[in-house]
């Protein structure tokens, strides 16, 4: 038994010859809400002249919202992009000016816990490491690294931080958002550096994982002097 016009959807991909325009209209006659269940086939139709009744006009209505909503969308992710780009360029640069320092410094934990904050623009920086041997890392407990920071991973911006007293010490009720990242010593125990922030634009989370691995194995060349 053939089925009824309104249980089948023309397939034109796989119809050696196209339907007949009556055939088209008689399936959207019987299936009224197809077009309207579609809004991306507006983009391919022609629009008709408003010059009839209501209908129509809500024809054109629909094509005309269709694509408002698919501008408006891309502007959104252009934004979007553009707005991450300038944070990851602000990270870049102040970044630099933290390897800088580790160049001309003499006490690599200080210069990291003292004067990181004020050149990357955050509320603490602090290096961790489960097993240190410099005065100035605070210890943490087995296996928190590998728990924090998975193997492989070498940088994390987190935007809903965990264990922030641990980390951040007397700096935690200041931290919003945070950074973990790796710093490979040569003792080959890997130590971590926690980056806190209060702003959340002081550390991106797009655009930013490869500087941070940057700063962790400076840090852990400056300690390898």
């Amino acid at each position: 038994m053939t089925a009824p016009v309104a249980d089948r959807e023309p397939n034109l991909a796989v119809s050696e010859t196209p339907p007949s325009p009556e055939a088209v209209e008689a399936y959207l006659v019987a299936n009224p809400r197809f077009l309207a269940e579609r809004l991306h086939l507006f983009r391919a139709l022609e629009p008709p002249r408003r010059i009839h009744d209501e209908r129509i006009a809500d024809h054109m209505a629909a094509m005309l919202g269709a694509e408002r909503r698919r501008a408006q969308g891309l502007e959104a992710e252009i934004n979007a992009a553009a707005v991450a780009g300038r944070a990851g360029q602000g990270l870049n640069s102040r970044v630099r000016l933290a390897v800088l320092a580790l160049v001309r410094c003499t006490d690599v934990v200080e210069t990291v816990t003292q004067e990181f904050p004020a050149l990357l623009g955050l509320e603490a920086c602090t290096l961790l490491g489960e097993m240190p041997d410099r005065s100035g890392v605070l210890l943490l407990p087995r296996g928190t690294i590998r728990r924090l920071l998975s193997e492989g991973r070498d940088a994390l911006v987190r935007q809903n931080p965990t264990d922030i007293p641990l980390l951040h010490a007397e700096a935690a009720s200041l931290v919003a958002r945070d950074a973990l990242v790796r710093v490979p010593v040569l003792t080959g125990q890997s130590w971590l550096l926690a980056l806190g922030a209060r702003d959340a634009q002081a550390l991106p989370a797009r655009q930013s994982a490869a500087t941070l691995s940057f700063l962790g194995r400076a840090v852990a060349a400056a300690l390898a002097r």
